[in-house]
């Protein structure tokens, strides 16, 4: 009797030790959330933002751009093939596609280097890619999306840890509530491309200089050297921290140009960053120093016929140091800028832009809250630091101005996402003024940061997952498409709840005018009939007729060879449908209409 009532005792004596051990666990949580209030607020922002990416992965196919750099990144991983997609370096492109190396995807043959065209070969390989992977295409397109979001994360980390060193710790979590809430950086933070990727290492540059200021040394000017060379690799644009570097060591040198030792270190740290960036960057590219293929120079003839010479011999030269398809790249982005890009505003058109359309297109692409916090704190800011000689400030004002001064250069206005890199400079900068407000006016402050911040949750909660089009209230007296066009409105990411609609309804094709969807919706198995090669005056032969927000615009329309229109009849190619009622819409970036019952 005595050792059954042992037995039934056994349990409850491991229950309780379970149940110790686990309050005893809660309990040091507990201290640890305690005793690091502001990182474990900032941890459970960046949760909530992996969530939210991750649940918008799941419902949203790829964009326009993305069919090109998922395989682009596979190729630079595999076969060392940097000629194609050159106009991005592959640093970001081959991160995402990490994963394909265990999914192994199906590789269609090599293009034909002498045989192809540049365009046919720039945006030809990723058709073979995807057709021999359609019976895989959500698995492939899947993973390198997710790889993007431990960047996004990131981001906002790096924003937290600046934040906090310049401004405390309740200016750090309050810019990263900012961060996490704003549909644009919501929009771009699960896509495989570089316009985040690009905002996190413009600050990561800025950070690791103002660490290297504050205590300058050779292991610092290593790492300075390392932020460098991920900028450089991560972007084009970024290219824009060489002379910023450049103008900071000939300003030290100046200050402490008659300290022979000061002097020498400088030099000494200056060289240390040159060897670490020329390193990293040829290692990105294996190292690999080829002559310009004959389709590139064909190129180049035909493009830039007076720089002809020029652009090779610079080429084959410098490329003796700096891997030859980073060049190329280089000349690549200087040519689609010198060029432009059909781009709208307002319901005005342009090839080559506007200077004034990144204030705009942030003006509208932005929530209302943060628009009226950006303006303050960044005016705040420039008075803090000009007439209070804060210097804290410089950390902030001198990087939204020399990024903000060469786009408002840039001819090729296509989307907001190309002002990203200013973004996190602004969330610390209405994390440090609310802060300051808090601190200044008690209740008041408290009251304003409860009111923006939950207006801006009730935004991003509100577009979920639709953030892509995202405009705020200053844009409610025209359709979305009037204000902008091309990534700002529609970028093929609904091309999925597209297809899915028209299968549901026994639709196997559908005549259209989609960004990214002449080559994914055949990956959704419904065929897709250019509704451009169509004279504008001939109905389409099927039920449905689906127009993507940027082409209803009319900016990206491109006439199939052979037909010659005037500009306004190309922009207004399909303006008859701006006018008609859509059965569905998809995203808010993709028109569905019936024509035939």
């Amino acid at each position: 009797m005595e050792d059954a009532l042992k037995k039934r005792e056994v349990p409850v004596v491991i229950d309780a030790s379970v149940a110790g051990a686990i309050a005893a666990a809660l309990a040091s949580v507990r201290r640890l959330v305690v005793a690091r209030k502001a990182e474990a607020a900032c941890a459970a922002l960046l949760l909530l933002m992996a969530v939210n990416l991750f649940a918008a992965i799941s419902r949203k196919s790829i964009t326009n751009d993305e069919i090109v750099h998922i395989p682009a990144g596979y190729y630079h991983l595999v076969a060392g093939d940097f000629q194609l997609n050159n106009e991005h370096p592959p640093l970001v492109k081959m991160w995402a596609a990490l994963p394909l190396l265990i999914v192994q995807p199906d590789e269609p043959p090599a293009p034909k280097t002498e045989s192809e065209s540049f365009m046919e070969r720039t945006w030809g390989f990723h058709e073979r890619f995807w057709h021999a992977n359609q019976a895989r295409f959500q698995t492939v397109t899947f993973w390198p999306r997710m790889m993007m979001i431990p960047i996004t994360l990131a981001l906002g980390m790096l924003i937290f840890i600046f934040a906090r060193k310049l401004f405390g710790a309740t200016a750090a979590v309050i810019a990263v509530a900012l961060y996490v809430l704003e549909p644009t950086v919501l929009a771009h933070g699960r896509i495989v491309h570089t316009d985040v990727p690009a905002a996190f290492v413009y600050l990561l540059f800025f950070f690791a200089l103002y660490e290297y200021s504050k205590e300058p040394g050779l292991r610092r000017a290593f790492l300075l050297g390392l932020a460098c060379a991920v900028a450089l690799l991560t972007k084009f644009s970024m290219l824009v921290i060489v002379p910023v570097l450049g103008v900071y060591l000939l300003v030290r040198l100046f200050i402490n140009r008659r300290d022979r030792q000061q002097r020498s270190q400088i030099l000494v740290h200056g060289g240390v960053i040159t060897i670490v960036v020329l390193f990293l960057v040829n290692a990105a590219y294996y190292f690999q120093h080829p002559p310009l293929a004959a389709s590139d120079v064909r190129w180049v003839e035909m493009m830039s016929p007076a720089l002809l010479g020029f652009v090779t011999t610079l080429v084959r030269v410098v490329s003796n140091i700096v891997p030859t398809y980073y060049l190329f790249g280089v000349y690549n982005i200087e040519l689609h800028n010198h060029f432009g890009h059909s781009a709208s505003l307002l319901g005005q058109y342009n090839d080559l832009g506007w200077w004034y359309y990144f204030p705009v297109a942030f003006a509208l692409k932005t929530t209302l809250p943060f628009l009226l916090l950006a303006i303050a704190a960044f005016g705040w800011a420039v008075w803090r630091f000009a007439a209070k000689r804060d210097q804290r400030f410089l950390w902030l004002v001198a990087p939204v101005g020399v990024y903000l001064a060469i786009s408002l250069t840039s001819h090729i206005n296509i989307g907001i996402r190309h002002l990203l890199p200013i973004y996190p400079f602004l969330f610390i900068a209405g994390g440090a003024l609310l802060s300051h407000l808090i601190t200044a006016r008690g209740k008041l402050g408290i009251v304003v940061l409860i009111v923006l911040i939950g207006w801006m949750a009730s935004e991003a909660a509100r577009t979920f997952p639709d953030y892509t089009p995202y405009m705020n209230q200053l844009a409610s007296g025209h359709p979305h498409w009037y204000y902008l066009s091309d990534s700002n409105v529609e970028w093929g990411d609904d091309v999925g709840a597209l297809a899915a609609y028209l299968k549901a309804r026994g639709e196997t094709k559908v005549s259209a005018a989609l960004s990214g969807g002449w080559s994914t919706l055949g990956r959704y198995d419904v065929g897709y009939e250019d509704l451009l090669a169509l004279p504008p005056d001939k109905t389409p032969e099927t039920r449905y007729v689906a127009i993507g927000a940027s082409f209803l615009n009319g900016a990206p329309i491109a006439m199939p060879a052979g037909k010659i229109i005037t500009n306004e009849q190309r922009v207004n190619y399909l303006a008859k449908y701006r006018t008609l009622t859509p059965e569905a819409t998809f995203g808010g970036s993709i028109y569905l209409y019936r024509i035939k019952e």
